[in-house]
C-alpha cells in the first residue's frame, strides 16, 4: 500500500488521483483565461446568433445552399446558445469548461503514451497555457475550433490504439473512423485525415479489404453530402474566399514552414494574427524560446539515438512516430492552403506535438525510474521556460485583429443593457460619429441578443455625426460617444440632459 502511495505519479489509476488532476486542470483553465470576457456579440458570433434566432432547428443545423457544411458544429452551437440564452457572459466560462475537459483527455492520452501521470498532466497543462487558445475562449464561434481539435486528437488516439493494441484493435479503428466522419462536419479542413486512417492500415499490414474500404467510403460519403448541401466539393477559404481560387503552391509551402516554427514557439507571422510577431517580441522572450527549443532538441536527439541504437521494438517505435509525424503534417498542410495562417489553426498540430513528446519520453525511460525522472526534469524545464513566454504573448492578445472590436462591443453592452436592463427595449440609441464602424446589420441585430423573444421591439440604433443632429434629449433616448483610446463607449445622456436643461433656464 505504501509503495503504491509513493508511486501515484506513475501509470496506476485510482479515482482520487484522477479527481485531483481533473480539478487542477479545470482550476488552471479558469486561472489562465481570467480576464477574458464576452458581453456582446459581433462578427461571426452575431451572424451565427442571428441565424439561430431566425431559423428553425432544421434550417440552422442542416442549411442548404450555404458555403459550409458543418452539421456537428451547428448542432453543438445550437445547444450552447439554447443553454446560454441571453446570458452572453456565460460563453467564456462555458468555453473554459469545455477546454478544461479537453485538457483532461489530453492528459489521459499523454499518460498512456508516457506511462507517467505527471507527464500526462504537463501535456494537459501545456494545452491550456498555449497562446493558441485565444479564439477558442474569446469567441462564441471558438466552439468550432475546440470541437475540431477534440475530434481530430480523437482520430489520432484511435489509430494509435489500433496500431499498438494486442487484443481487439479493430474497435479502435472503428472509433477513429467514426470521429473522422464527425470532424469532417465540424470543419472541412480535417477531411485530410483520411490519409492518417489509410497510413494506419498500411503500418498495421492490414489485409482485410473491408477495413481499407471503410475510410475511403466515408471520405466519398462526406463529399456526396457536401455536394448535396452546398453544391460544391471545394472547401471554403478564409474571409469569404475559396481554396480553389486562392491556392498558390509557393505560398502554401511558406505557410507550412511558418507553422513548423510555431511548433517550436516562434511566432512566424504578423502581430495582428499572432499577438506579437517574433521580430517585435522582447529579447528575453526570444532567448527563453530558444532555450526551450534546446531542451526539445535534446529529447528529440535522444529519441533518434534510441531508434538507431536499439533494434528491439524499433519497428513499433517507427510506426508510432510515423503516425504522429503524418498527423501533424496533414494538419499543417490543410492549414496552409488558404490566404493566411491563423494561430488558432495550429493548435491541433501543437497538441499532437506535446503528445508526441510524451511518447518519446515514455520510450526513452523504458520503465526505469531514473530515466523517467531525467525526462520529467527536461519536460518540466521546457515548461518553466515557456510559462513566461506564453503569459507574455497572452498579455498582447489586444494586438489580434478582433480583440479591440470585442472590447468595444463589451463596452456597448455595459453602457446600455447592463446599465438600463430591459428598459433598453423601445429606446432610440444614438452613436456619435461611429468611427468603430458599426454596420447596419450589427445595429439591427445586436440588442436582440438580450431579449428572450429575440425581437428588441422598438429599439433603434441611429448614427449621428454631431450632437446638434440629435436635438432635445428625451427619456426614450440614449446617447453614446466613443472613447477610441480605451476602445469603449461612454453614455453621455445625463450630461446632455443637464446641459440642455441649463440652456433652457438661461
Amino acid at each position: 500500500m505504501e509503495k503504491k502511495r509513493k508511486q501515484w505519479w506513475l501509470s496506476e489509476l485510482d479515482w482520487k488521483s484522477e479527481v485531483i488532476v481533473f480539478l487542477l486542470l479545470m482550476a488552471s483553465a479558469f486561472f489562465i483565461n481570467r480576464g477574458i470576457k464576452i458581453k456582446g456579440l459581433f462578427m461571426d458570433d452575431l451572424y451565427m446568433w442571428s441565424c439561430y434566432g431566425e431559423q428553425t432547428f432544421r434550417e440552422f443545423v442542416f442549411p442548404v445552399g450555404g458555403t459550409r457544411c458543418r452539421f456537428v458544429f451547428y448542432l453543438a452551437a445550437y445547444l450552447q446558445m439554447a443553454l446560454i440564452g441571453i446570458k452572453l457572459d456565460w460563453f467564456v466560462p462555458c468555453n473554459i469548461i469545455i477546454n478544461g475537459l479537453i485538457s483532461y483527455t489530453v492528459y489521459r492520452f499523454g499518460m498512456r503514451l508516457s506511462k507517467n501521470r505527471v507527464l500526462g498532466f504537463l501535456c494537459g497543462f501545456f494545452y491550456l497555457l498555449s497562446r493558441m487558445a485565444y479564439y477558442q475562449i474569446a469567441q462564441a464561434c471558438g466552439l468550432m475550433e475546440t470541437l475540431a481539435l477534440w475530434f481530430a486528437i480523437g482520430v489520432l488516439y484511435g489509430v494509435y490504439r489500433y496500431l499498438t493494441e494486442k487484443e481487439m484493435p479493430e474497435r479502435f479503428f472503428w472509433l477513429a473512423n467514426g470521429l473522422y466522419f464527425g470532424v469532417c462536419f465540424v470543419h472541412e479542413r480535417y477531411m485530410v485525415l483520411v490519409a492518417l486512417l489509410l497510413v494506419a492500415l498500411a503500418l498495421k499490414g492490414e489485409k482485410n479489404w473491408k477495413r481499407w474500404l471503410l475510410p475511403i467510403t466515408l471520405c466519398v460519403l462526406v463529399q456526396v453530402i457536401r455536394l448535396i448541401f452546398i453544391g460544391t466539393l471545394s472547401p471554403a477559404g478564409t474571409g469569404g474566399t475559396t481554396v480553389e481560387e486562392t491556392f498558390h503552391l509557393k505560398q502554401a509551402v511558406k505557410f507550412a514552414i511558418s507553422q513548423v516554427f510555431f511548433l517550436f514557439g516562434i511566432n512566424a507571422g504578423p502581430s495582428y494574427l499572432t499577438a506579437l510577431s517574433w521580430e517585435e517580441s522582447a529579447a528575453w522572450v526570444q532567448k527563453l524560446v530558444l532555450a526551450a527549443d534546446a531542451v526539445l532538441f535534446v529529447l528529440i536527439g535522444a529519441f533518434v539515438c534510441l531508434l538507431v541504437r536499439k533494434k528491439e521494438r524499433r519497428a513499433e517505435r517507427l510506426k508510432v512516430s510515423a503516425l504522429f509525424v503524418i498527423f501533424v503534417g496533414a494538419c499543417i498542410a490543410c492549414s496552409s492552403v488558404t490566404i493566411r495562417v491563423e494561430v488558432r489553426w495550429i493548435y491541433v498540430s501543437m497538441t499532437a506535438a506535446w503528445l508526441f513528446l510524451a511518447y518519446m519520453c515514455g520510450e526513452l525511460a523504458e520503465g526505469e525510474k531514473k530515466r523517467m525522472k531525467l525526462c520529467l526534469g527536461l519536460v518540466a524545464a521546457y515548461g518553466v521556460l515557456m510559462y513566461p513566454v506564453e503569459t507574455y504573448y497572452r498579455n498582447h492578445f489586444d494586438n489580434i485583429y478582433f480583440w479591440h472590436s470585442q472590447q468595444e462591443y463589451n463596452s456597448l453592452t455595459e453602457e446600455t443593457y447592463e446599465k438600463y436592463g430591459d428598459a433598453i427595449f423601445g429606446k432610440k440609441i444614438y452613436i456619435l460619429e461611429n468611427t468603430y464602424g458599426v454596420t447596419r446589420f450589427y445595429a439591427d441585430t445586436f440588442f436582440k441578443t438580450f431579449d428572450p423573444e429575440r425581437k428588441a421591439e422598438g429599439t433603434e440604433v441611429i448614427f449621428a455625426d454631431s450632437i446638434e443632429e440629435i436635438g432635445t434629449i428625451t427619456d426614450d433616448m440614449i446617447v453614446l460617444r466613443e472613447d477610441p483610446k480605451a476602445y469603449r463607449y461612454q453614455d453621455i445622456t445625463d450630461i446632455l440632459k443637464e446641459f440642455q436643461a441649463k440652456e433652457q433656464e438661461n
